[in-house]
C-alpha cells in the first residue's frame, strides 16, 4: 500500500491499508470507464488479500496470545476474511459494466467496512493496551514482509491459517505474481 507509514507500530501500517482499500473503492464505484475499473479492481484485490494473509501470519496469533476474548475475536475476523474472498473472487470473474459487479462491489464495502470497524474501534486498540509498544513494532515489519510475498489474488478454498500462509503462501503469492505479470493484472 502507498500511505502504510515507514515508521510507526503494526496498527499504524493497519489502518494505512484500510484507508488504502477503502479509497481504491470509492475510486472504482466514481469511474465508468472500464478498463481503469478493472485495473483499479484487481488492484483493490491485490492488496486486500496481501493484507488479509499478513493479518492472519502475524496479527491473528497476537490477538490470541494477548486479548482475553482473543481467540473469538480472530474466529469472527477469519469469518469474515473467507466473505471477502469469495466476494473479490466474483469481483475478478464479472464484467465490471455488469449489475453483479456493483452487487459484489457494494458487498465488499459493506463487509470490509465492518471488519474495520471491529479493527480499529475494537481490537486495535486492545493489542495497544496488551501488546510491549517494541512487539508492536516488530510485526510492523513481519506484516510489511508478509505482504511482499503474500498471494495477490483470492482462493477462498484455501485456509485462513498462519501455517498455512507460511509454508505454501509464498509458493502461491509467486504463482499469482507470475499470472499477473504475464496477463498485465494491475497489482499496485
Amino acid at each position: 500500500m502507498t500511505s502504510a507509514p515507514s515508521t510507526g507500530d503494526v496498527i499504524d501500517v493497519l489502518i494505512a491499508d484500510h484507508r488504502d482499500v477503502t479509497a481504491l473503492i470509492g475510486n472504482i464505484k466514481s469511474v465508468k470507464d472500464p478498463m481503469i475499473r478493472r485495473d483499479l479492481t484487481d488492484t483493490a484485490i491485490s492488496e486486500l488479500v496481501r493484507h488479509a494473509v499478513a493479518e492472519e501470519m502475524y496479527i491473528y496469533p497476537a490477538m490470541k496470545d494477548h486479548l482475553p476474548d482473543g481467540d473469538k475475536a480472530v474466529e469472527h475476523d477469519v469469518e469474515e476474511h473467507k466473505e471477502l474472498e469469495e466476494t473479490m473472487k466474483r469481483l475478478e470473474d464479472v464484467d465490471v459494466s455488469s449489475a453483479e459487479f456493483e452487487q459484489a462491489l457494494a458487498k465488499l464495502e459493506e463487509v470490509l467496512a465492518d471488519h474495520v470497524r471491529d479493527e480499529e474501534d475494537e481490537q486495535f486498540p486492545e493489542l495497544r493496551r496488551h501488546v510491549p509498544a517494541e512487539k508492536l513494532v516488530e510485526l510492523a515489519g513481519k506484516v510489511e514482509t508478509a505482504k511482499k510475498l503474500a498471494p495477490t489474488r483470492p482462493h477462498p478454498g484455501a485456509p485462513n491459517a498462519e501455517l498455512f500462509h507460511k509454508l505454501v503462501g509464498p509458493g502461491v503469492g509467486l504463482v499469482d505474481r507470475l499470472r499477473d505479470k504475464l496477463s498485465g493484472r494491475a497489482t499496485k
